[in-house]
């Protein structure tokens, strides 16, 4: 087994880990180039931040809002909209909620908004048609169950930031506690073709109200001119601070986990993830957080030794998920010990086979020389 010396990565994690001479993995060579290339720290920091707050209160002058802010109510969002206020911006929040909001998410977004006096717009989306895709996807055993709600909040964001006129979309997304997760651990977010494709072999539910992101779609956004700005790479961003200055100002409560304001993320991340795809995503956090500086590699083993999940909220979460989801245990553990397949066994977008529909016969060919090929590569 290849581990890495500086993160706690190793080729359990990813068959393809590469060490350089000195011991460092690919993952932590990807931190050091993502580091270079978006963060932005001092005062080379601090003149891109002023730059861009001017030029959105610019755009924005004599509107009812110059920015738009995603809010889950996790820590990274709230800090944002925390910035937001402190930088004199009149933000509107939005909030997607896909069913799965824990007691802590709702409490923290209610708090952040009043506090802050931003106005708040909720997207609810259609649960029936929201559970159909994720038991889809369950039953198709792919990994990335989650795509289904980064897609429909990409496309909401940008379709009530254009209502609005809004052209600055401010996101929480930061390079020191993000900015290493392994390739095979998710699919491409965007690709509506593979979600439909899924859905058409095990969904049962007819999706009207479902926000794809499709080629029109894809289109509008790119001629909407609406831009993302991730200014928390531009400022000190240490986590364990962070959650100080939210507790203190905003009443915000910690959740426990990373993006767990959402009890299907913390199911998903903290049994499913681990009990059939092998995947621990707590070791790309912390890993993160090493290249970062924010905690030693001894420190993060340490807290690698903890379980992933407290054994008495896995049961209270376990009862809850399955009854919101119809599912029996044994459906359940039916579907868990199913063989795990790659989100390309199905359609994806720009595929050759959706180019040529007559040739979609030979796919399965075409998937097994892709394996050959991948195995004589790998040896």
């Amino acid at each position: 087994m290849i581990v890495c010396k500086n993160c706690i990565l190793d080729s359990n994690d990813d068959p393809n880990l590469v060490l350089d001479e000195n011991g460092l993995c690919n993952h932590c060579h990807w931190y050091l180039s993502e580091a270079k290339h978006y963060l932005r720290q001092g005062e080379e920091g601090k003149a891109l931040l002023q730059k861009t707050i001017e030029e959105i209160k610019g755009y924005g002058k004599d509107k009812q809002y110059d920015c738009l802010i995603g809010l889950s109510g996790g820590v990274d969002s709230s800090y944002v909209a925390y910035k937001a206020k402190e930088l004199g911006l009149r933000a509107l929040c939005v909030h997607f909620d896909n069913g799965w909001n824990s007691e802590h998410a709702v409490m923290n977004i209610h708090h952040i908004v009043s506090k802050l006096g931003f106005d708040l717009n909720t997207y609810v989306i259609n649960w029936e048609e929201f559970k159909d895709l994720q038991l889809a996807y369950l039953k198709a055993s792919v990994i990335d169950i989650e795509v289904l709600t980064d897609h429909a909040i990409y496309g909401t964001m940008f379709r009530i930031a254009k209502e609005n006129d809004i052209k600055y979309v401010l996101g929480g997304h930061n390079v020191v506690t993000e900015g290493i997760l392994p390739y095979h651990w998710t699919y491409n977010k965007k690709d509506y073709i593979n979600i439909k494709a899924i859905h058409k072999q095990y969904g049962t539910v007819k999706l009207n109200t479902f926000p794809f992101l499709d080629r029109k779609m894809k289109q509008f956004i790119q001629k909407s001119g609406i831009e993302f700005v991730n200014y928390l790479n531009w400022m000190p961003y240490v986590k364990d601070d962070i959650k100080k200055v939210l507790q203190k100002e905003l009443d915000w409560q910690d959740y426990g986990g990373k993006h767990y304001e959402s009890i299907w993320t913390r199911f998903y991340q903290g049994y499913i993830l681990p009990e059939k795809f092998g995947v621990d995503k707590r070791k790309a956090h912390l890993s993160t957080l090493i290249c970062s500086g924010q905690i030693t590699r001894e420190a993060a083993l340490e807290e690698l030794k903890q379980p992933p999940y407290d054994a008495a909220l896995l049961q209270r979460d376990m009862d809850f998920v399955l009854k919101k989801l119809g599912l029996t245990e044994q459906a359940f553990d039916a579907i868990m010990k199913k063989p795990v397949r790659s989100h390309r066994d199905f359609d994806t977008e720009g595929s050759f086979f959706n180019y040529y529909p007559a040739l979609k016969p030979l796919r399965p060919i075409w998937n097994i020389f892709k394996t050959i090929k991948g195995e004589k590569r790998a040896s």
